[in-house]
């Protein structure tokens, strides 16, 4: 399975690089307030565009994973305080000595 996974990734990378080198064309890229900037590769702006992309998915998965580490420390917390209260206890001697033997119940 792992070297399954391994080819996909190769593959998925040939693919990307030859689609990175397809595209090296230059182009205009457009700001607001009529700020233009000439002669950018188009792969440098596929590039920040997946960048840019990227920190916001990052972000947005930022409150979700506090939220799940959060829950785990209260959860570990439960597990440790549960385990002490869940301590056996000796139990005392009743005073009978390990030679006596019981009386068996009637049938």
């Amino acid at each position: 399975m792992r070297y399954l996974v391994w080819a996909v990734r190769l593959v998925v990378f040939v693919v990307v690089l030859l689609f990175a080198l397809k595209n090296t064309g230059p182009v205009d890229v457009n700001f607001y307030a009529d700020h233009t900037v000439s002669g950018v590769p188009l792969i440098v702006v596929m590039l920040a565009s997946f960048v840019v992309g990227a920190g916001f998915a990052l972000l947005a998965i930022v409150p979700a994973a506090l939220r799940r580490r959060r829950e785990m420390r209260r959860l570990e917390r439960d597990l440790a305080r549960l385990k002490t209260d869940a301590t056996v206890k000796p139990v005392a001697s009743v005073g009978v000595s390990p030679d006596a033997v019981a009386p068996l119940s009637p049938l």
